[in-house]
């Protein structure tokens, strides 16, 4: 089964800070929903852009895509 990372974007000379206070909210969700959900981060793409970011199975993407709504997606391939 396909899995899917879900990135919210964030731009700016805070984008870190605001991608890691991000990532807080991510993990309550998760876990007020007790959701299987293993694989979360931050990533700093530049110095004026950070994500935060989460995995879920295909079958699971759609439910939690209109719960938190994300800046994007994609398919998401093991480093």
């Amino acid at each position: 089964m396909r899995r899917l990372k879900l990135i919210w974007d964030f731009r700016g000379p805070v984008s870190q800070k605001t991608a890691e206070h991000h990532l807080v909210h991510l993990k309550e969700y998760i876990a007020l929903n007790d959701l299987n959900i293993t694989i979360t981060g931050v990533e700093t793409l530049s110095e004026m852009h950070s994500i935060a970011f989460l995995v879920v199975d295909e079958s699971e993407m759609i439910p939690i895509r209109d719960a938190l709504k994300p800046h994007r997606g994609q398919v998401y391939t093991e480093a």
